[in-house]
């Protein structure tokens, strides 16, 4: 009986065994699975955003003859930098235009081909005429900004096949853009105004300017309020505090904040800041006071980790040479921790950056056409930027806001190396 159940027990044995296998190798494979789809998901979306984003970077001109007529451009005839501002610059390159298509005759031949070009044309030559004065009197070649109807035709994005009445780019327009492009008067060429202009109703003109000044001011007096206040409340509590009911009671709502949602903190600076103290809405100030409360949980918490982590055998040293207790802890354990806390404060800073919800609640998400050039002035900042063009009706507008993603995508990206960074940097080994 012992010989005949042997071979039945390492036959369940071996049954056993090879589910135990199987098992684990179905667990792997769906760790792999896992992984594969986050990854093919996160290049998804990257990809999306790069597609719908690089149009944006680019932009279209009509290279034509501009006449700089001396009566339309300098009213005064005296080459004054007033008068050249006030000349009429819609003239010559309307007639620019008609030069090259003299057939457009009608009104409304004329006004389908002004349609080509963008207001920003004319704001380039009068920038032209201001810095080379000495040209008025003669006729140079200018690139001419198309509108961004024109340029999504030109690069393409047009459906020509559709009935004329269910685009916005008509047949005479498309037969214009297409001898353009024949002779080869269609240039394309870095927008070099997406990171130099503000925002704008014109898709073509619409930059990010506003929105990266907005950005860098906000987190600048996020940055000076969070970290010196978040650093010095994480000192107190892990070095100097008792521990005492009152200080766990600290502690458990400093975790609790860093959960709260960023919504509530927008609140909170709609009631106190704007309503009661009165400060200026859609400014970088009060939004990077928002924002700070916001960060200081995560700059708190950070810096308390990174305290933690310090050998007590270094302060044990400095008590032991006759260092006082704040000597000790801020001549040795603070630039021993200062590594993981300048982490978690970029970490933080970052996590800043990309928030909107508490901008919108107090203003920031106006439209703003000036560029910022202080924490009072009315701003916005790039993640509003976003959500503003992706509302708006304007198809062009969509490659702005792709565009604006995967500027502040590398703005996160080289706030998080910088924290990998400092981090490999400044790690002391023990």
């Amino acid at each position: 009986m012992t010989s005949s159940s042997d071979p039945q027990r390492l036959d369940r044995a071996d049954a056993r065994l090879r589910r135990r296998y199987r098992a684990e190798r179905l667990f792997q494979a769906s760790g792999v699975a896992a992984i594969a789809f986050a990854v093919g998901t996160l290049f998804l979306l990257l990809g999306t955003v790069v597609y719908q984003g690089t149009g944006a970077f680019v932009e279209s001109v009509a290279v034509l003859p501009v006449a700089l007529d001396a009566g339309a451009l300098d009213p005064d005839g005296d080459r004054s930098p007033e008068s050249l501002a006030r000349g009429n610059y819609a003239s010559p390159v309307r007639e620019a235009l008609r030069a090259r298509f003299p057939e457009a005759s009608g009104r409304r031949e004329k006004r389908a081909l002004a349609g080509l070009l963008s207001v920003g044309a004319e704001y380039d030559l009068r920038d032209f005429v201001l810095a080379h004065p000495e040209a008025i009197g003669t006729t140079v070649e200018r690139p001419l900004l198309l509108s961004d109807d024109a340029d999504l035709y030109v690069r393409g994005d047009v459906d020509v096949d559709v009935d004329e009445s269910d685009r916005k780019v008509s047949d005479a327009q498309v037969a214009w853009l297409d001898a353009l492009v024949a002779r080869g008067q269609v240039e394309r060429r870095f927008n070099r105004r997406l990171f130099t202009s503000g925002d704008s109703r014109e898709p073509e003109l619409a930059g990010l300017q506003g929105a990266i000044r907005g950005s860098f001011l906000t987190l600048l007096v996020t940055l000076l309020l969070s970290f010196p206040i978040g650093v010095a409340a994480a000192l107190y509590l892990e070095e100097f505090a008792p521990r005492n009911r009152l200080t766990d009671f600290v502690e458990v709502n400093i975790n609790n904040l860093a959960a709260v949602p960023s919504i509530v903190f927008g609140l909170l600076g709609l009631a106190v800041l704007l309503n009661f103290l009165g400060l200026p809405r859609s400014a970088p100030l009060v939004g990077g006071i928002v924002l700070a409360l916001m960060t200081l949980p995560t700059v708190i918490i950070a810096g308390r980790a990174a305290l933690s982590a310090v050998p007590p055998s270094i302060r044990e040293a400095a008590l032991g040479v006759g260092a006082s207790h704040v000597q000790a802890v801020l001549h040795h354990v603070l630039p021993q921790a200062l590594p993981g806390i300048l982490t978690g404060t970029i970490i933080g800073m970052a996590r800043a950056l990309g928030e909107t919800a508490p901008l919108l609640m107090i203003g920031m998400i106006a439209f703003i056409v000036d560029l910022p050039t202080s924490p009072t002035d009315p701003a916005t900042v790039l993640p509003v930027q976003i959500y503003l063009w992706s509302d708006a009706p304007e198809r062009a507008f969509q490659a702005r806001m792709g565009a604006a993603i995967i500027v502040l995508l590398g703005f996160l990206v080289v706030m998080n190396g910088a924290a990998v960074a400092l981090r490999r940097r400044f790690e002391s080994r023990y």
